[in-house]
């Protein structure tokens, strides 16, 4: 008993450092006040979640495991609580991050794919700049000052790319390295954390200012309330693939240290990539990785890059391996899964999900709700099937238009089935776990995704540090 209230005391007091940074929100999300309000009116016949009831009125209410009782009067809307089933999303997706790091490398079928295509883990990302953008047409909803709500966005874009430097900038040696430390002209400024505060920063300035005063009473009703956000939408994808199509890649060089074998060796063997080529998507060549080495430079960006496990650069393909005999040039280069090009079609994505934060707005009923989810997630996916079938091929790494569509429509459709299966029916007992996770989404992921919680435990060793609690348990991260 003593052990558990220390342990709650302990996370409750983390949880405070993180929410006072103000970066907590974005992945944990604050939509109470927006969801409460937008679910006052639901009356629809069908029987309605507790704590999102109409005031003053009994309702039907379902137990977490679908058990129907009558309810208690509602005390007023400030008891009115959040939709269960965007947490749940939420935690999913932190579940699914773990599982595919954990595990991804024993089972590479679920890593993320080499280059073209998806897997799994493909989908970790798009799902975490969806939510947040469904989280956003809630925290928006009303914004009595706009000038005060832009610098609450600005401050939390800004700290959250703070923190995503610190934890994937190469300060934190992770696992297998007691030591700490970045050396600043090595230190990558690019990231996860750093591409949703992108995301997050477009998608809420055009939800505070981008947005008419029309009524909302149908689907073309809600096209029209927003179009503004859609254009904007529309101007990234077509930026995106400008440059991506349009921009020309000259050749290029890039370093491998090596170990010296006179005092006169430079230390290093430097790799020339032939492209002199335009519009070429494939991992040496592209738009992608130019602009990001001549923006951030080439030893600022990940050294590591997926592209490793193609055939063409490894043995044991789709695994890490040797490298061929007659590996091309580019196999040891550095590219950034997370650029500054992929980035801006990546914002696209939470543009996505702001349009089905505003279906929970705007439209009271279940069914409704779910129609309106529905039709355009499967929109999505058969469009970004088709383009790929046409040539324009899902990858992950250049975030092309046509992964968008795949994975945005696939997250669509699992917050629809999430949001039928928690919040209509009520089977909250066999998603607590993951609604919990999604309520502490980036605690959870400073902690699990980032090595953070696993090198303290690292810390930790009998008499020799390899004598540690992590090597026993065969992590090797």
């Amino acid at each position: 008993m003593y052990m558990k209230t220390l342990l709650a005391v302990g996370w409750g007091r983390v949880k405070r450092v993180w929410e006072s940074m103000g970066a907590y929100e974005l992945l944990r999300g604050d939509e109470e006040k927006g969801i409460a309000e937008s679910n006052k009116s639901i009356g629809n016949g069908l029987s309605t979640e507790e704590g999102y009831g109409v005031n003053g009125v009994e309702l039907v209410k379902r137990h977490s495991c679908g058990e129907e009782s009558v309810a208690s009067k509602a005390k007023g809307a400030g008891q009115n609580k959040r939709l269960a089933s965007l947490d749940v999303f939420r935690g999913l997706t932190v579940a699914l991050m773990i599982l595919v790091d954990d595990v991804g490398g024993i089972v590479p079928a679920i890593s993320h794919s080499p280059w073209n295509g998806v897997t799994l883990a493909d989908f970790v990302m798009p799902f975490f700049l969806f939510i947040v953008g469904v989280s956003l047409g809630l925290v928006y909803k009303k914004v009595p000052n706009r000038v005060s709500g832009t610098q609450k966005a600005i401050l939390r874009a800004l700290k959250l790319l703070i923190v995503g430097i610190v934890l994937q900038g190469g300060y934190f040696h992770g696992i297998n390295d007691l030591t700490y430390g970045v050396n600043i002209e090595q230190m990558r400024w690019l990231g996860i954390l750093q591409r949703i505060a992108f995301g997050y920063i477009i998608a809420a300035l055009s939800e505070i200012w981008l947005r008419s005063n029309c009524d909302m009473d149908s689907s073309l009703g809600l096209m029209k309330k927003y179009y503004m956000q859609w254009l904007v939408a529309l101007i990234l994808t077509l930026l995106y693939m400008g440059l991506l199509y349009g921009i020309y890649v000259p050749d290029w060089q890039y370093e491998v240290p090596v170990i010296k074998s006179s005092p006169l060796d430079p230390g290093y063997e430097t790799f020339t990539v032939k492209c002199g080529i335009r519009g070429d998507v494939g991992p040496a060549c592209n738009a992608v990785g130019m602009i990001d080495r001549y923006v951030v430079g080439i030893r600022h960006i990940y050294q590591r890059p997926v592209y490793r496990r193609t055939k063409e650069c490894s043995v044991t393909s789709p695994e890490s391996g040797p490298l061929p005999p007659n590996a091309p040039s580019w196999c040891q280069a550095p590219f950034d899964p997370e650029g500054i090009l992929s980035s801006i079609m990546a914002a696209v994505t939470c543009f996505v999900g702001l349009h089905f934060g505003h279906v929970l707005v705007h439209f009271k009923g279940h069914k409704e709700r779910m129609v309106q989810w529905i039709v355009p997630s499967l929109g999505l996916i058969m469009f970004g099937c088709l383009l790929d079938a046409l040539g324009m091929h899902l990858n992950k790494s250049l975030y092309t238009f046509s992964y968008m569509c795949v994975t945005s429509g696939t997250a669509g459709l699992l917050l629809a089935g999430t949001y039928l299966f928690v919040d209509v029916y009520g089977y909250r007992c066999v998603t607590k776990i993951l609604e919990w996770m999604g309520m502490n989404a980036l605690i959870i992921y400073v902690l699990a995704a980032c090595n953070v919680f696993a090198a303290a435990l690292q810390g930790f060793y009998w008499r020799y540090p390899e004598y540690n609690i992590i090597n026993l348990l065969g992590i090797k991260r």
